[in-house]
């Protein structure tokens, strides 16, 4: 008899002591405040602008896809493809968070990273590193940044900077001058 008290006594004492958890309840989802009109004027509508398809020249001079943009789900997102039907097709979902523009890039080498802008610059809209995930290593290369340049209507400039270990790895800078296709 004592056996099953004692037991028992043990098992309610462990119950007591997990509902007494020291860990802090989920905070639950981030409220942000609605971007503003000018946010939106420097940073969104210069962006879903961008919609259609847009090429770029390879190696040799030849006009090839480079982006495929589209303004999607109510106009809440641009979906931009990178090299749309290539075997290295990549896709970027850009949306509005408050006031700053997130840019997650769903790269082919596997791995997610985000981005945000805080503010246009002129033309220029510079997406800094915020995040990545499905990393499988901390040497593994992903993009951390992007410099959009609007330089008119009809032309872009991306440059795509790929980070390793944390830190921007110059060596490996991509450009994308691309032209909106006729």
């Amino acid at each position: 008899m004592k056996r099953s008290v004692r037991g028992m006594m043990f098992v309610m004492g462990a119950a007591l002591v997990a509902g007494c958890s020291t860990d802090p309840e989920p905070a639950g989802p981030a409220v942000v405040p609605a971007a503003t009109a000018e946010q939106k004027k420097a940073l969104w509508e210069p962006l879903a602008a961008l919609a259609g398809e847009w090429e770029m020249a390879d190696d040799k001079g030849n006009k090839v896809p480079a982006l495929n943009i589209q303004v999607s789900s109510a106009g809440s997102i641009v979906r931009e493809r990178i090299f749309p039907g290539g075997d290295h097709e990549m896709t970027n979902i850009y949306y509005m968070d408050g006031g700053e523009l997130v840019l997650t890039h769903y790269c082919a080498m596997g791995n997610q990273p985000s981005m945000r802008a805080k503010a246009a610059n002129g033309n220029e809209i510079v997406f800094t590193f915020d995040g990545v995930t499905n990393l499988r290593a901390p040497d593994e290369m992903y993009m951390g940044s992007m410099k959009l340049v609007i330089t008119d209507k009809d032309h872009i400039v991306q440059t795509w900077t790929s980070y390793k270990n944390g830190k921007a790895d110059p060596s490996f800078e991509v450009t994308m001058n691309c032209e909106r296709k006729k």
